[in-house]
């Protein structure tokens, strides 16, 4: 058996077990591949999977065994990998970060700057999308860091760690009838036309739950996953905004936008930074997570990596 075998079956599940786009992924042939996992098949003594024909249908149970084990073997080759990089190139490399665009846009230009200001050989790559989308990119090895409020816990091969918390705020001009109102209900907020993020971005979550745990049905008349397109159509006259705390940070005091806090009404948000469960972190990497928060360090992330638990951390 060989790395090529194991990285065939690999790509073949995350493909959907279709092996025209798996041989597309890994520049080689469909043939080759298929002969390839038959043979390690045969040296195993088990079939990884079903089959119709020449078609994949769907991995057997002792299947999920080696695909488990393949995972673990493929993960440390790719850590060794990376010690060597790291020794041998000396605070030099690449850091992936994968964020959603509030994190991007807020959060992660301070510490950006000041990691390239720290290590100037250190390239980086940031990756926007969705929480979940954040949360795959970090299992596929496309990123070493993912910053988001939503759904990283929620995954079991991460490893996921408390970085800050925040709250939403009410946005509105200074001349709506709600800026004289010092705390907004749910009840004056259901009456209005509401702009907000899109149901998996930003603590959208929460602003849903507290509406229907008083029975009342918000009129969002707008979402989106920019803080500053919401803060454009508040501008506009379209309605209300409700947006993250720190979307206000750069508005000036006597700008034409007042801001009421809601943490009454939707509670707090913890952003989380995470990382792929066994994965070896280059120094760099730690850096970076420590620039974030002074919640983070290293000796924290590293007990957590090497924790058998699958629980988030809490602090």
């Amino acid at each position: 058996m060989n790395l090529h075998q194991f990285r065939f079956v690999q790509e073949a599940v995350r493909r959907n077990l279709n092996l025209t786009e798996t041989a597309k992924a890994l520049y080689t042939s469909q043939p080759g591949i298929s002969k390839a996992i038959l043979e390690l098949e045969e040296e195993l003594g088990v079939d990884i999977f079903v089959r119709h024909g020449k078609r994949l249908k769907r991995v057997t149970e002792p299947g999920l065994e080696v695909l488990k084990s393949v995972e673990i073997i493929l993960r440390e080759v790719a850590n060794l990998k990376r010690i060597g990089e790291e020794f041998s190139k000396q605070d030099a490399g690449r850091l992936s970060i994968a964020a959603t665009h509030t994190q991007a846009r807020y959060i992660l230009p301070d510490a950006v700057a000041q990691l390239s200001k720290r290590l100037p050989k250190v390239k980086i790559s940031l990756h926007q999308g969705t929480p979940e989308q954040v949360a795959q990119m970090l299992l596929d090895d496309t990123a070493d860091i993912g910053i988001a409020t939503e759904s990283l816990a929620d995954v079991e091969e991460l490893v996921t760690l408390p970085c800050y918390e925040w709250q939403h705020v009410i946005v509105m001009p200074h001349d709506h009838p709600l800026a004289t109102v010092e705390r907004p209900s749910l009840e004056q907020l259901a009456e209005l036309p509401l702009i907000s993020y899109q149901a998996a971005f930003t603590g959208r979550k929460r602003i849903d739950q507290a509406f229907a745990q008083r029975r009342l049905t918000p009129n969002i008349v707008l979402e989106a996953i920019d803080s500053d397109v919401i803060k454009t159509y508040v501008r506009s006259g379209l309605g209300v905004g409700v947006v993250a705390e720190m979307a206000m940070a750069s508005e000036p005091p006597n700008g034409d936008l007042v801001s009421k806090p809601a943490a009454h009404l939707f509670g707090t948000n913890t952003t989380r930074v995470a990382f792929r469960r066994g994965a070896y972190l280059r120094s760099y990497v730690l850096s970076f997570a420590e620039l974030l928060s002074d919640r983070l360090s290293r000796h924290l992330i590293e007990r957590a990596m090497n924790s058998s638990s699958g629980d988030s951390y809490e602090l």
